[in-house]
């Protein structure tokens, strides 16, 4: 591959069978690191080797987001930029291969990165883009994370079993992102994952294993989540813990419980995703400056 933007740099030449861009992005999109964690989990179990990186240089105020020094073994100080890596993997038994696209929301020039990804997607031959995200949402973290997708391509959505989105209002380098590849014509889904609202400054390996298996749901297969499965229950048993020190929260979540239970009697979540479809649309809404 060569590279077909100025700001695109190829490190590795790689032959792809129907890959699948996946894009996850550190910030506004990406509450309890939920998205970030899910695309880097699958990164790292698919074993998959850097192919290329965005330069930072345009994209990023570094004032917002910092670089970080760095001391290594020979205490020599490096400085490590704000990055966005795409790494490559085969899928076994999989029609698909993985192509996984990380990185912080940039601050700065969005539609020509935009366009730096859809050259991405060329040059792979990509079959389709899935982004991740992540949302503080009012749900219990004691009950299952609810996935929220959705996609404007027809063909896809049906596949997925999603709809297509008909939010209007603030949004962040995903919709951006989705917005322009569907000009382009290259088919998009999006995935969404909830957060309690009531730890927002926690990490989320429960919202993240939620969307590691939406995704292996794309490439129809399935995988062992072991350490992400325990970590997800470490963080439950941990959050309920705090819960129960404070008399006023585990209030509100017992609440949560409540209404959780109430409504996944009445419907069937996975049929009926309008409560998270309102969360979602609520919380772009509500937090347009949210880094």
């Amino acid at each position: 591959m060569s590279s077909l933007t100025p700001h695109l740099r190829w490190t590795d030449e790689v032959e792809l069978q129907s890959p699948v861009l996946l894009a996850a992005f550190e910030g506004w999109n990406d509450a309890g690191e939920a998205s970030t964690t899910a695309a880097r989990y699958l990164r790292d179990h698919f074993k998959a080797n850097p192919v290329a990186t965005i330069d930072a240089e345009d994209f990023f105020d570094f004032t917002v987001a910092r670089p970080f020094v760095r001391l290594q073994s020979n205490a020599q100080r490096t400085i490590q930029w704000p990055s966005t890596k795409l790494s490559a993997a085969s899928i076994p038994n999989s029609e698909y291969d993985l192509v996984t696209l990380i990185g912080h929301e940039p601050q700065l020039r969005w539609r020509t990165f935009a366009e730096q990804i859809a050259a991405v997607a060329e040059a792979i031959g990509a079959c389709q883009v899935i982004t991740l995200g992540a949302l503080l949402v009012d749900m219990p973290h004691t009950r299952p994370v609810q996935v929220y997708g959705s996609s404007d391509d027809a063909d896809l959505a049906e596949r997925l079993a999603i709809s297509p989105s008909t939010y209007e209002g603030p949004t962040g380098i995903v919709g951006v992102l989705s917005s322009h590849l569907r000009k382009l014509g290259m088919p998009t889904a999006s995935f969404w994952a909830g957060v309690p609202a009531y730890v927002s400054n926690a990490p989320s390996p429960k919202a993240a294993l939620a969307l590691v298996n939406r995704v292996c749901g794309v490439f129809d297969v399935s995988i062992t989540c072991t350490d992400l499965e325990i970590a997800a229950a470490d963080y439950e048993r941990q959050v309920s813990d705090i819960v129960a020190e404070d008399d006023s929260t585990a209030e509100y979540v017992e609440q949560l419980e409540s209404d959780f239970d109430r409504e996944a009697s009445e419907s069937d979540f996975s049929d009926d995703p309008d409560r998270l479809v309102s969360e979602v649309e609520d919380f772009l809404r509500n937090h347009p400056g949210r880094n």
